[in-house]
């Protein structure tokens, strides 16, 4: 006994060490409890267990969210039992130019035991989200529209009490949540949800986008909040675990030209010469980790001028739809500077940099002699290419290009501070200054840089570009939106010259400027927008509003093309309200709000924050402050217990797990998600296989799960592979430095296997980080799930550095 207690108080003392130097490690418990053990046996373990868990108790009371990195389980065992999203599919119906899209997910409970399943999924930046449904067995449940905090209040007493329910929450406007309480074990739940979207068309051609996955964000320490970010994800080539399957119909009212889906295998048919069908082949049925798209064009091409008129219960609503003139080049533009921000942080490593690199030598190369240019890089921080912009010159180029080319991508994402580098570079008169952003968007910043880009539109003209097969494509488009520009998205390496193309073509000359709306005999208010921004290509302009009276008198756009004065006239009284036009309706309240967001931390955020409830109360709209939760009439769960399974998502087609947090992959995925504690109700989310109870009766102490960690003497991995490395001398003595990233398997003895190399910057470094790595077998403490040790990936990039 009295050993017992001497080893005890030597494993207290030992661990309050170990404690104040790891505390901020999520895992640290697991690392403290291993590490005791190793040093001083099971019984002392135990003890330190008992001791130590009123103190992580009183931790968790006062933190309730406590996430923890994921790594990804190589032997788990029937892998895909328990996630619980067993399908998404969508049915999309483009009339016009207007999109109504209908989604089913389906999810399943193949367990012993009741869960409430969390998935992250993305949709159109432009959706407008009016409908929700539950349906269980031949029991449909309509959802309703009520402010956040009430929505989820009603789901989280639905769940307690033991009633089926459902929860829809937006994050972005463009990154939805969806809770599915007290799924019941052999039970399959239909959750439905219908948007509307208006499809833009740009010189000539519409494109239908659907969203499949959300990428990776990166959240900076300041910008904390958003929880939803912890996500867990699959490892880098892991294909999705549920079912995807979309179908799309297009019903012009003209003849349809040209109708392509250039990123999924699809079935096109022609129904009749103004109609045609897209439906997804079978053999993409695991493909949901890339943006469907589905690109189409009209007779010659052409964009339908036009309005859309609705009369609702108490106002009316109209969509007016003006055909800019045509693009005419003009030799008197003035001479141009561009600064290019491109991301170069983890997330981008491998496909997207490979992508961008492509852009930019195309952008690069179409620069005229007159032009100038810079690069701000940027990652974590930010780096400048030069000091001030420079001549296009051949020269110049091909340095830029090489300085480019040398990119591997790294880091965190601090779009905000590129932007502030950029607006800080010295500005050359008699320019015209714009700036190319050229990035995934996978940050969580987009109001505040939305507000920059507003605030400075009189210094620089903004263009994004979205790089990879999932972008962002609400900071893309929103900074395209408050820029009074244009978005590119650019999905692959093969569309990078085009896109750079139809870039260029688009700034040499805007269309149509100072352009003028005017309302004569038509009582018109509520406009979105209020004004008309300069338009640099053949796209539409776009007018929605409501109106009192009745439909007469004329709308008249007018504005200075390259020819000279245009006009554009529409006689309201040759359009008829129909109930069909029911979109527009939403279409005004969608594009009301995203103006009201664009706004929000500009003047009084508590008047926003009351008119978005306002208008999603009235519209039956998922806003930022309004969510759909719907309720089952029967208490299926009177036990009140269930386990909490987060629904890991795959990683964007071409996304690299250094997307990720430290390197690896953030999830697990397989078994289901990440642990969160919270000692406030007293229960504990699982993420092993044999789920077990979620209710826990007395305050404990849980082992939680761990990443491999590696341990040789006192000295960690980075200082162990500085130590014995034996830098290639020949590339040392030419002065090259560089990194190997290599993957490889933490066995459940510690020793190590199947060491891959990912990506490299020499192979001339290649052959010693695998001789590093080897170095390391036997040297690490395996990975543990729910208690279990696991044989696990692990993801190491080796620095070459002079």
């Amino acid at each position: 006994m009295k050993r017992l207690f001497s080893l005890s108080m030597k494993s207290l003392m030992y661990a309050f060490n170990l404690f104040a130097i790891n505390s901020y490690n999520n895992g640290v418990l697991m690392e403290l409890t291993l590490s005791i053990t190793r040093k001083f046996g099971l019984r002392s373990m135990l003890l330190f267990a008992f001791l130590i868990s009123g103190i992580f108790n009183l931790q968790a009371s006062s933190n309730e969210k406590c996430e923890i990195p994921y790594f990804e389980v190589v032997d788990s065992e029937n892998p895909g039992a328990l996630l619980p999203l067993h399908a998404t599919n969508a049915d999309v119906l483009i009339n016009g130019c207007i999109a109504k899209v209908k989604i089913n997910q389906i999810f399943k409970n193949d367990g012993k035991k009741p869960i409430e399943a969390i998935y992250v999924f993305p949709a159109s930046a432009s959706a407008a989200v009016y409908s929700m449904k539950m349906m269980i067995g031949k029991r449909i449940v309509e959802a309703k529209v009520m402010e956040k905090d009430a929505a989820r209040k009603t789901y989280d007493d639905a769940r307690k009490d033991g009633y089926s329910a459902s929860l829809l929450e937006q994050h972005r406007p463009n990154v939805f949540q969806m809770n599915v309480a007290n799924i019941m074990p052999g039970d399959t739940i239909n959750v439905e949800l219908i948007y509307t979207e208006m499809l833009i068309p740009e010189t000539g051609i519409y494109s239908f986008v659907y969203p499949t996955v959300v990428g990776p964000r990166y959240e900076n320490a300041a910008n904390n909040s958003a929880s939803w970010t912890s996500n867990p994800y699959l490892a880098e080539g892991t294909p999705p675990s549920y079912q995807f399957d979309i179908s799309v119909k297009i019903s012009a009212g003209m003849p349809v030209h040209q109708v392509k889906c250039p990123t999924h295998d699809a079935d096109i048919q022609f129904i009749s010469q103004q109609e045609a069908s897209i439906n997804l082949k079978k053999t993409e049925a695991f493909r949901g980790n890339k943006d469907f798209i589905v690109n189409y064009s009209l007779r010659d091409r052409a964009i339908q001028s036009g309005l859309l008129l609705y009369d609702g219960n108490d106002e009316k609503y109209f969509l007016a739809m003006v055909q800019p003139p045509a693009i005419v080049n003009n030799a008197n533009i003035p001479k141009r500077e561009y600064v290019f921000i491109v991301d170069v942080s983890g997330s981008m490593f491998g496909f997207p940099l490979d992508i961008s690199k492509a852009l930019m030598k195309e952008l690069l190369q179409s620069l005229r002699p007159t032009d100038r240019f810079n690069i701000v890089l940027f990652a974590g921080t930010s780096s400048v290419y030069a000091l001030e912009s420079k001549e296009a010159t051949p020269e110049n180029i091909k340095n830029a290009i090489s300085h480019i080319d040398n990119q591997q991508g790294s880091g965190s994402t601090e779009l905000l501070h590129a932007l502030q580098t950029a607006m800080s570079l010295k500005i050359n008169d008699n320019y015209s200054r714009s700036f190319v952003i050229v990035t995934d968007g996978y940050v969580t910043v987009e109001k505040e840089s939305f507000d920059y880009i507003r605030q400075h539109l009189n210094k620089a003209n903004f263009f994004p570009f979205g790089i990879g097969s999932s972008v962002n494509r609400y900071i893309i488009e929103g900074m395209a939106h408050v820029g009074m520009g244009t978005p590119f998205v650019v999905t692959n390496s093969d569309d990078a010259k085009e896109i750079a193309t139809k870039f260029k073509t688009y700034i040499q000359s805007p269309v149509l400027t100072n352009i003028k709306v005017e309302y004569e005999g038509f009582e018109a208010y509520d406009i979105e927008p209020l004004t008309v921004p300069d338009v640099f290509a053949e796209r539409p302009v776009l007018i929605y509003g409501k109106y009192k009276g009745a439909a007469k008198g004329i709308i008249k756009i007018s504005g200075i093309s390259g020819q000279g004065l245009y006009t554009q006239t529409l006689k309201v009284s040759d359009f008829k309200a129909s109930k069909q036009n029911t979109a527009v309706m939403y279409l005004w309240a969608r594009e009301r709000v995203k103006m009201l967001s664009d706004y929000a931390s500009i003047g009084n955020s508590e008047e926003y924050k009351s008119e978005v409830v306002s208008i999603g109360l009235k519209y039956n709209l998922l806003t930022q402050y309004t969510s759909f939760v719907a309720v089952d009439s029967e208490k299926r769960n009177p036990s009140g217990q269930y386990n909490t399974v987060v629904q890991p998502l795959a990683l964007p087609e071409g996304v690299s797990n250094y997307a990720t947090s430290n390197n690896y992959p953030a999830s697990v995925g397989y078994s289901g998600g990440y642990r969160k504690s919270c000692a406030k109700e007293n229960k504990a989310y699982s993420t092993v296989d044999e789920l077990e109870e979620t209710v826990v009766a007395q305050p404990s102490v849980s082992i939680p799960d761990s990443k491999p960690v590696f341990i040789s003497s006192e000295k960690d991995l980075d200082n162990f592979i500085t130590k014995n490395m034996q830098f290639p001398i020949d590339l040392k003595s030419a002065g090259i430095k560089g990194s190997v990233s290599l993957e490889f398997t933490v066995k459940t003895d510690g020793t190590i296997t199947a060491i891959k190399i990912i990506n490299s910057t020499n192979k001339g470094f290649n052959n010693e980080a695998l001789r590093l790595i080897q170095l390391t077998s036997g040297m690490w403490i395996p990975a543990v799930v729910g208690g279990k040790q696991v044989s696990a990936k692990y993801y190491y990039l080796v620095k070459f550095k002079l």
